[in-house]
Formats: C-alpha cells, sequence, structure tokens
C-alpha cells in the first residue's frame, strides 16, 4: 500500500540525541553507561518519560527491556517492534544502538503529528545489556524474551564487583514482570551505526543488512613453567607467553588462508606478571567471525591444529575451551526490501553487506521477519568515545526507518 512519504523532524531528534549524550558523559566527551548502572538508569527514566509523553503505553518485563506501545486498527493482530538499546561501553560513543532507539522514538512522534493511524500495532524497544560490558556475555535482554538465554542464566550471571544481573535490576527499580515480554512480532527492524568503515568507505548513505557473521569466542590456557629470570638458560625455559605470543601471530596469519574472515586476540592474562620470572601460565581469548557457517568451523579447526603444533613445539601444555558461540543470522526478505525501497523513494544511495557486530536483531529473527538498517560510521570507528555518525546520516536513516516502520505496519 502506498503512503505518505513523512519525513522527520531533524532539528527535534539531535535535541533528543543531545540529552542523552549528556547522561553518563565520559571523559574524553564519549559515554559510560553500563547495562542498569547509575547513569543506565537515569537514561532509562528520561527515556519512559520522553515514551509517556508520546501517548505510548509503557512497560517493563522481567530482563528490565522497557517497551513503549502504541495501538493499532487490528490491536490484537502480531505487532511492528523496533528499536535497539541505550546502554554503552566503558568508553564507548554516542550512538552505538542509542541511534536505534532514538530514531524509533521520532518516529512514533512523527506519526503522531501527522495522525497516521497502523493496521498493526507498534512496539518500541530498549533492550537490556545488549553490549555485555557488565554482564557477560552480551544481548541477554533480547535473548532472554527469545529463549535463547534462560532466565536462571541470566539472572545469575555477575559483574566483575560480583554483584548478579537480578540484583542490578532491583537496586535500579527495573525488575519487571514476565507476562510483559515482548511476544507475538511480525517484524522487528533495527537501526544502528555500522560500526565499520565500508558505507562510509563506498560513499553510500543507506546499508541494507544481510545478516549477521557468525561468531565463536574462546580461550586459549598455554602452561609452561615459573621460574627465575637470571639463572635459568633459554635453553631450559618453558616460557608460556613465548609460546602464546607465537599463537597469537597464527591466530591473526589465518586470515590470510580465509578470505572475510576476521580475527582478534582482546583479552591476555599472564602469569605471574612479574619483571624478573619467567611467565608459566597464559590465558588470551579469541573472538573469530565470518558469514559462512562451515569456513568458520574449518577456521577453528585449522586453528586448533596450528596452534597444537606451537604447543608441541615449545613443550608447553595447551587447553582451548569454547565460551560463547553464535551461528550465522540471514535477514527476511520482505524487511530488506523495504529498507531498499525507502532509500529509492528517498533518493538515497545504498548498498547490501553484512554485519561483523552482533546485535538484539539476531535473537529476534528468531520470532520475526527482521532486518536492519545501517548508516555511515566516519572512517569506521566504534566502541570508541570519537565515534561519529553525520547529522545529515542520522536524518537520512530516521527517515528510511519511518518509511519501512509504515510500510510494515499498514500505514494509512
Amino acid at each position: 500500500m502506498e503512503h505518505t512519504l513523512l519525513k522527520i523532524n531533524k532539528a527535534r531528534l539531535l535535541d533528543t540525541l543531545k540529552v542523552s549524550s549528556s547522561i553518563g558523559t565520559s571523559e574524553n566527551g564519549g559515554l559510560n553507561r553500563l547495562a542498569l548502572s547509575e547513569s543506565d538508569k537515569k537514561m532509562r527514566d528520561t527515556y519512559i518519560e520522553w515514551l509517556k509523553e508520546a501517548g505510548l503505553e509503557v512497560r517493563v518485563d522481567d530482563f528490565g527491556n522497557i517497551y513503549g506501545r502504541r495501538k493499532g486498527k487490528r490491536d490484537e493482530a502480531p505487532s511492528v517492534a523496533f528499536g535497539s538499546h541505550l546502554d554503552t561501553q566503558p568508553c564507548g560513543g554516542k550512538y552505538d544502538g542509542i541511534l536505534g532507539v532514538l530514531t524509533g522514538l521520532e518516529v512514533i512522534r512523527v506519526l503522531n503529528e501527522n495522525d497516521i493511524e497502523t493496521e498493526y500495532p507498534l512496539e518500541i524497544v530498549n533492550f537490556t545489556n545488549e553490549e555485555g560490558a557488565r554482564f557477560a556475555p552480551p544481548m541477554l535482554g533480547s535473548g532472554g524474551i527469545t529463549g535463547d538465554f534462560t532466565k536462571d542464566f541470566i539472572y545469575n550471571t555477575q559483574d566483575d564487583e560480583g554483584i548478579s544481573y537480578e540484583e542490578a535490576l532491583k537496586s535500579t527499580g527495573y525488575m519487571g514482570y514476565s507476562q510483559n515480554r515482548l511476544s507475538n512480532v511480525k517484524n522487528f527492524v533495527e537501526l544502528h551505526i555500522e560500526q565499520g568503515p565500508i558505507l562510509h568507505r563506498e560513499n553510500k548513505t543507506i546499508g541494507v543488512v544481510q545478516g549477521i557473521q557468525g561468531i565463536d569466542w574462546m580461550t586459549v590456557k598455554v602452561v609452561g613453567k615459573t621460574n627465575h629470570a637470571g639463572p635459568t638458560p633459554m635453553e631450559d625455559r618453558l616460557d608460556a607467553l613465548v609460546a602464546a605470543s607465537k599463537m597469537v601471530v597464527k591466530v591473526n596469519e589465518i586470515t590470510n588462508e580465509i578470505t572475510g574472515l576476521k580475527t582478534t586476540v582482546g583479552k591476555m592474562d599472564v602469569k605471574p606478571n612479574v619483571t624478573n620470572v619467567i611467565p608459566g601460565e597464559v590465558e588470551f581469548t579469541i573472538d573469530i567471525r565470518h558469514e559462512d557457517n562451515d569456513l568458520r568451523s574449518h577456521a577453528i579447526e585449522r586453528l586448533k591444529e596450528q596452534l597444537s603444533a606451537i604447543a608441541l613445539m615449545s613443550k608447553v601444555e595447551l587447553t582451548i575451551t569454547t565460551d560463547w558461540q553464535s551461528e550465522t543470522t540471514w535477514f527476511a526478505d520482505d524487511v530488506k526490501q523495504a529498507i531498499r525501497e525507502a532509500a529509492d523513494k528517498y533518493g538515497y544511495s545504498s548498498m547490501d553487506l553484512f554485519s561483523g557486530p552482533g546485535h538484539d536483531a539476531k535473537y529476534m529473527a528468531g520470532i520475526a521477519n527482521t532486518g536492519m538498517i545501517f548508516v555511515p560510521s566516519v572512517d569506521g570507528i566504534s566502541h570508541n568515545e570519537q565515534e561519529l555518525t553525520l547529522d545529515e546520516d542520522i536524518e537520512k536513516g530516521a527517515n528510511v526507518l519511518l518509511y519501512v516502520i509504515q510500510k510494515l505496519a499498514g500505514a494509512k
């Protein structure tokens, strides 16, 4: 059904974003708004006021997810949901996730002031703990409602201070009710910054996301022998750090064998971590991603063989454990087509691409026809206080979201 080509109020959206950017401000101008922290609570409280001002029915579920519902003409029909997350990394940017929530709010405001009715009800969502920076793994709020994580698992997850997810929900006042969980959903749409350089480099405005790459997280433990740095000859050493260093290089080199493979060693723990002591134990993590599940599995097996060979040559013990695994997600054709159509209607350039990071849309794809809209990240910078998406790209992305929601929800 053809509908009016509306546009969002750019100044109002940027003002809303400015308020968000003032809550939990970090030292270098970014944001530090860990999930269910005091700054996150302040942002949540502010957001709920905005939802109420927009005339939405507000509810909170038992994972702390916040919903604002706008009735449809067929109010018992499945809803069209959209949103993202308001929590950030410790030194995060102002746009990651946040843009998806606040552009969603602007969509509601535009529909209201233009008296636009939709056949299907609308649900705007702020998911809890998407980042996983406080409670690991990430995307617990969305994974909880889709059944990818059990309630017991989520509630018992603890931060570095030993505070559980359940305790944090209670202390912030965001312990809601299980009957408030999102259900009976027709579509889910998430607008997000790309967090990569492709759109910016290719000078494209809108990314039509095909899906989300599969991800594996592994922990590698290397055990040698701790000894004194002075009297121990080089040929007698079982240096766990030297062996681990060779393994880290191999983790990087394997990307030369498989096109599109991404590997990262992001965390390392050295014991005893003393200047004059030969390291006896090293533990490090591997993040490995590819959109082809078979190729990613092959890369993991190949990598295990190569690391085992290094351990054997170095005479150290090696243990590799898989901590988390997430298969590739493919998005729905009807949503992708609506995004392309929107970009064409507004005259915006667009391109198809894959998402490297995981997003709440990954789990939502298990219960609804799902899609994602990407807008450019300048120089591909994200999870960084210098993260930037230009105002004009924010406006264009929001216009595309507005069109897509109208189309999927049967606007009149």
